[in-house]
């Protein structure tokens, strides 16, 4: 489910605003914003001063995690325990900080840590939010993929009631079956086509996403 950064929608023939259900991390993997899978290699074996580390940075870009969206530890890329890659990596919090990637899967939580090893060697860790890309299929972050933390160009939502809609996948794979699906993003409702039923509040250079029924 998408997180952080949810979406106005507004029928267009109605004018009734909606509001887009906020998502959180599915455990297949959840978005909101270019991912960068893939499995690399190994990075380089931290100093001795660092043992159970993997970068200067936790959870740095390009560094991998182990499965879990509550629990779990920075592990190497290469290792048959990494599920996930950091696409973007901000200090704060998702509402104050920077947008993640658009086709990010999901978003990793980054309490404020104490641990035996860190990056300055302080032992503190502080807090923080990791943007992840699947190492493997599925990426429900990718357009129409049903899940991330974005609402981006080819996804598909479907009505909640109550004035509100939520994302699903587009090909009907999810539990609820897509109603409309967003085909662009423009400055403003104005700009979009005359075939649109729905408008969505996506936020970034290109806030209004300009959605037809499926």
């Amino acid at each position: 489910m998408r997180s952080g950064w949810g979406a106005f929608a507004v029928l267009a023939a109605a004018g009734a605003v909606l509001l887009t259900g906020c998502q959180s991390a599915p455990g297949g993997g959840a978005g909101e914003d270019g991912h960068v899978g893939g499995q690399g290699t190994a990075p380089v074996s931290p100093a001795p001063a660092r043992p159970s580390g993997y970068g200067a940075v936790f959870l740095g870009v390009d560094e991998c995690s182990s499965f879990g969206r509550t629990s779990f530890t920075e592990v190497s890329c290469a290792g048959e325990r990494a599920a996930a890659r950091v696409v973007a990596r901000h200090d704060g919090t998702v509402r104050d900080g920077p947008r993640c990637p658009a086709t990010t899967d999901f978003v990793l939580h980054i309490s404020e840590q104490r641990p035996s090893a860190d990056e300055d060697g302080d032992g503190a860790v502080p807090r923080g939010y990791a943007c992840m890309r699947h190492l493997q299929p599925p990426h429900p972050g990718d357009p129409g993929g049903g899940g991330g933390p974005r609402t981006i160009v080819g996804d598909c939502v479907h009505d909640l009631g109550d004035g509100k809609v939520r994302e699903t996948a587009c090909d009907g794979s999810g539990k609820r079956k897509p109603e409309f699906e967003v085909t662009k993003a423009v400055d403003d409702r104005s700009e979009c086509p005359a075939s649109t039923a729905l408008y969505v509040r996506l936020g970034g250079t290109t806030p209004v996403g300009c959605a037809r029924p499926v």
